[in-house]
């Protein structure tokens, strides 16, 4: 049935031009659906080759994942989350896998930084620390990684190893470091060529890396020759069936010593699997939709084929034969522009810190060959569902019913997209009335049903823009007129042109517009929560002691540290369908003292009660958990330990402060760096001169400006997908304008030739082409406001913000395509027609 026929294989190469549009959608479409594949396969199949446990065969480590059993029965399964930070394990098991047969050693790992303290007061406070900090590991594990002393011997108790040179220490010298268990004194027994690493006994890490009794991992070392898999199999069975315990090997020990890995992972899986998905759908239906159109545009070559005897069977064989022999070409060429697309945003990711260094592309057959396979799916299906009708005519009536514009309801189409409409509007009341994570995910509902309903219902849709906005076009002359009639009698062909521009305008509008309204909101909240005068800040961490300096600061009133984290709270229907990562703040200081500096918003609750094993959360986070003041949030702290901290007050700033507050006491044992990031302080102006000593001091405009830029990321995120939606739906839209206008030089020629000038012929080309992307520019709006309210009304509490200049830049681009993708191939239509005798 699909072996290509003669009449196939001659309309495509007597007339190429009616299916230059669809070989172009196709190449598009597969350049999209394989750029999202190759992200989601290089997301899936990622690892990390083992650096620092490159000599230990075996590695046992904690599970790094968050899991938590939902649903009931059947429906019974299990999600996981990446914890925050790094999940650890005993110490005791080190000697168990030590004792496995086949293991000649164990070593369990621990890393955190320390600063080194370059100057100290009389009392032997740090009064200044380098800035650039320091990997402390226990010397055990320097057999891991070959590093040998320079020269000294290897620590004892109350002794440390650091790099050759740094800061001048020398074997003998004594030094200060600042570690998670406070800043003390050691003897530097000897010095290595390890950059930036310093080395401690292996009982003293463990002690001073502020979680005592637990490692990061064990290294299993074994003889030369050993097989990996067998002794992981002995290492397993020497611990037993200890829960939440790893062993990997291979590659599997990169990810353990990168926690990047994971996080790299999700972000991957997320752009080719989330946007991935909803791309591919874009790209698929308006690839359709070109296809359709292409076959509708020859409505009236089939007629005379049905005229002249042909069979309904010919005529589908034949418009299939034709899109196998166009869809694969365009299938597997598009594939090459969409493998330098995900080059290209795989190395934006990279250079911006977002995925690690080893990490490389996956290009395979795999996704390649679903984007040829979808892009002749999509031509097949679309050529198929276009040719139905005019096989099915009966001959006498073909030709005449080619002549006439359908009309724009079907017995299918149309009672499907009144129910994606009116799915849409349900759907957007119900985004309304959630909160949080619940509301954003109805809302992205709204979007692809509203989409759905346009594409369904585009010829009633065409009609009824045509009908409203030609009203005015009536009184605007010949021209204006004679365009308003025209895009009357032809709904269905400013329904194919409409669509794209939707498609277009909705998706970029939402993603950009997503992006501003949030900015806006978290900006409000960041300068409105920061009551304090001075903001003293590090990258890295500052002085374990620097609340405790900063409040003894002549000058100041007030200092409270804060530790930025990260927590796992459950979110989702009921508050118990998965775990998400939310940004915390642990205070080090009191809570009169925190109000002084921290203008939190409190709804119900006070904050007067927060103390060890209690919480206070953002209401956005209340709603979405389904909690309230009194209740316990049944959370997991930064390396996963579970906890259920009451609720004792419920803020309206999360967004600009963190959703989550806690005493610092409850964070630092389950943290790696356990230093605040933050002073916030009141102070006069001769006090805050003082604290430079502390880290970078910012007035609370600057801090906010400073906090702005962590969200650059998601920012360019957002650009990118509206860009790669945006921007393929505006070359469908063009490629679609330029079809129809071909499709149209009997229509131009006809008007010249009953007296119109040139002139009224393009001034009703203009016109036309505004009538179509204004009102695909208004049905695109509308449909991002449906979804961007209800979203940000339960993600932020207020409306979303669409900056005026940036709207008008978008308008105006759709404005600017429509009009030259009308009006050149209509000059050219027009000037092959003059030449005409």
């Amino acid at each position: 049935m699909f072996t290509p026929n003669g009449l196939a294989r001659a309309a495509v190469r007597f007339k190429p031009a009616s299916f230059a549009g669809t070989f172009v959608a196709l190449l598009l479409a597969a350049a999209i659906v394989s750029a999202c594949g190759i992200l989601l396969e290089t997301g899936v199949r990622a690892s990390v080759p083992p650096d620092r446990y490159a000599k230990a065969p075996v590695i046992v480590a904690a599970d790094q994942q968050a899991r938590l059993t939902v649903g009931s029965g059947d429906d019974r399964h299990e999600e996981s989350s990446a914890l925050p930070d790094t999940a650890r394990l005993s110490d005791a098991l080190v000697a168990r896998a030590a004792s496995a047969p086949g293991a000649t050693a164990a070593i369990g790992d621990v890393g955190y930084p320390v600063h080194r303290v370059a100057a100290t007061d009389g009392v032997g406070s740090p009064a200044h620390q380098d800035s650039a900090p320091l990997t402390a590991h226990g010397w055990g594990s320097a057999a891991l990684t070959g590093t040998r002393l320079a020269s000294g011997d290897a620590p004892r108790t109350g002794e440390v190893v650091v790099p050759a040179g740094h800061g001048g220490a020398r074997t003998g010298d004594r030094v200060t470091l600042d570690t998670p268990a406070g800043p003390k004194e050691f003897r530097v027994s000897g010095t290595t060529d390890a950059d930036a690493t310093v080395w401690f006994t292996d009982r003293e890490a463990v002690a001073l890396s502020g979680h005592p009794g637990r490692v990061d991992a064990i290294a299993v070392l074994a003889a030369d020759g050993a097989d990996p898999s067998a002794l992981a199999r002995q290492v397993s069975d020497a611990l037993g069936h200890t829960s939440g315990v790893r062993v990997s090997t291979g590659d599997d020990r990169g990810a353990v010593e990168d926690p990047g890995l994971a996080d790299a992972r999700e972000l991957l899986t997320g752009l080719g699997g989330s946007f991935g998905g909803v791309a591919t759908m874009v790209a698929v239906f308006t690839a359709a939709g070109t296809v359709a159109l292409s076959v509708g545009q020859r409505s009236r070559e089939f007629a005379l084929l049905r005229a002249i005897g042909a069979t309904p069977r010919q005529l589908r064989r034949s418009i299939a034969t034709e899109a196998l022999l166009v869809a694969p070409l365009a299938g597997a060429l598009g594939c090459l522009p969409g493998i330098a697309l995900a080059a290209w945003w795989f190395g934006q990711l990279k250079a911006k810190g977002a995925i690690p260094d080893a990490v490389g592309l996956r290009i395979s057959w795999l996704p390649l060959t679903i984007a040829v396979a979808a892009t002749m799916l999509t031509a097949l299906g679309a050529g198929y569902a276009a040719a139905r009708r005019p096989s099915k005519t009966k001959p006498g009536l073909a030709l005449a019913q080619s002549a006439v514009e359908r009309p724009p309801f079907g017995w299918i189409r149309t009672p499907l997209g009144i129910a994606a409409l009116a799915g849409g509007g349900v759907l957007a009341g119900v985004a309304a009335s959630q909160t949080g994570d619940d509301a954003a995910n109805a809302a992205l509902g709204v979007v692809m049903l509203f989409m759905l309903a346009v594409g369904l219902l585009g010829p009633l849709i065409a009609r009824i823009c045509a009908s409203v906005l030609g009203l005015p076009l009536r009184a605007g002359g010949p021209s204006a007129s004679l365009a308003a009639a025209n895009s009357r009698a032809n709904s269905r062909r400013m329904a194919s042109a409409i669509t794209p521009i939707v498609l277009a305008m909705a998706f970029s509008s939402t993603l950009v517009f997503m992006h501003t309204s949030e900015d806006r909101a978290i900006e409000h909240q960041q300068r409105a929560a920061v009551t304090a005068d001075r903001i003293v800040s590090a990258p890295d961490g500052l002085a374990s002691d620097a609340t405790e300096r900063a409040a003894t600061t002549p000058g100041v009133s007030t200092a409270v540290g804060l530790l930025r984290t990260s927590v796992l709270v459950p979110a989702g229907s009921g508050g118990d369908t998965w775990l998400e990562n939310a940004p915390a703040q642990g205070v080090i200081g009191s809570s009169r003292e925190l109000a002084a500096v921290q203008d939190l918003d409190v709804r119900t609750g006070s904050l007067d009660a927060l103390a060890p094993g209690t919480v206070a959360i953002d209401t956005t986070l209340a709603g979405s958990a389904k909690v309230h003041t009194g209740d316990r949030l049944a959370l997991r702290l930064p390396d996963g330990t579970k906890a259920s901290p009451k609720i004792v007050a419920v803020y309206g700033r999360g967004l600009g402060t963190a959703l989550v507050t806690l005493p610092s006491a409850d964070l630092l044992t389950h943290v790696t760096s356990p230093y605040a990031s933050d002073v916030l302080v009141r102070a006069t102006p001769a006090g805050a001169e003082r604290l430079a000593a502390l880290g970078t001091v910012t007035d609370p405009s600057g801090y906010a400006t400073a906090q702005s830029r962590d969200r650059e990321l998601n920012a360019w995120a957002n650009t990118v997908m509206a860009s790669v939606l945006g921007g393929f739906a505006a070359v469908a839209a063009v490629n679609t304008l330029v079809m129809t206008v071909l499709d149209r030089r009997g229509e131009l020629t006809m008007l010249r030739l009953v007296g119109s000038t040139r002139r009224q012929v393009m001034g009703m080309i203009r016109w036309e082409a505004l009538l179509v992307t204004v009102a695909g520019a208004a049905l695109g709006t509308a449909i991002a406001l449906a979804t961007l309210i209800p979203m940000m009304r339960g993600l932020t509490g207020e409306s979303p913000y669409i900056p005026p200049a940036l709207y008008g830049s978008f308008l105006a681009a759709t404005v600017g395509l429509g009009l030259a993708a009308a009006l050149v191939p209509a000059h050219a239509a027009l000037g092959r027609a003059a030449g005409r005798p």
